[in-house]
């Protein structure tokens, strides 16, 4: 005969430990696989959010480094056109009051011909008059002279 039964063989108490162990860590080898699935879709989602974002910022930066270099360039313009309006109005203004002081040099070198004018005149007119007086005072020193001569050589 056979020495197989044809009940179903009982398992032993280490069997059963052995088979729930096994099931156990065919269980967690499942929920490992499917957590380091999980964790690999969620690093890849990151991942690519990240790269997004990190797209998003580079853009951002971008028009504002193109926002700041317009604004400089515009502000920079402004400066060299205020400069050139500032420096127009200064020569405007030194050309005027270069005018103003060759018309106040011309009055004044006027006047001091006017003074000098007047005063050969007055000079002429004193030398012409001392002169007059000078011949009216020899003439009448003459006629005195002649009259006292006269008078003494009656005498």
């Amino acid at each position: 005969m056979s020495t197989n039964s044809t009940k179903p063989e009982e398992k032993g108490f280490f069997e059963k430990v052995k088979e729930t162990i096994e099931e156990f860590w065919d269980g967690t080898k499942e929920k490992a696989e499917d957590v380091k699935d999980a964790a690999e879709d969620t690093y890849e989602h990151l991942k690519d959010k990240i790269v997004s974002e990190k797209s998003a910022a580079k853009k951002k930066a971008t028009a504002v480094k193109k926002a700041v270099s317009t604004k400089t360039t515009e502000v920079a313009a402004k400066a060299k056109t205020a400069a050139t309006e500032i420096k127009a109005k200064a020569e405007t203004k030194a050309k005027a009051i270069t005018a103003k002081a060759k018309q106040e040099s011309v009055k004044a070198k006027e006047e001091v011909a006017g003074l000098k004018a007047k005063a050969g005149d007055k000079a002429k007119a004193i030398t012409s008059k001392a002169k007059a007086e000078t011949t009216k005072a020899k003439a009448a020193a003459k006629t005195t002279a002649a009259k006292t001569k006269k008078t003494v050589a009656a005498h």
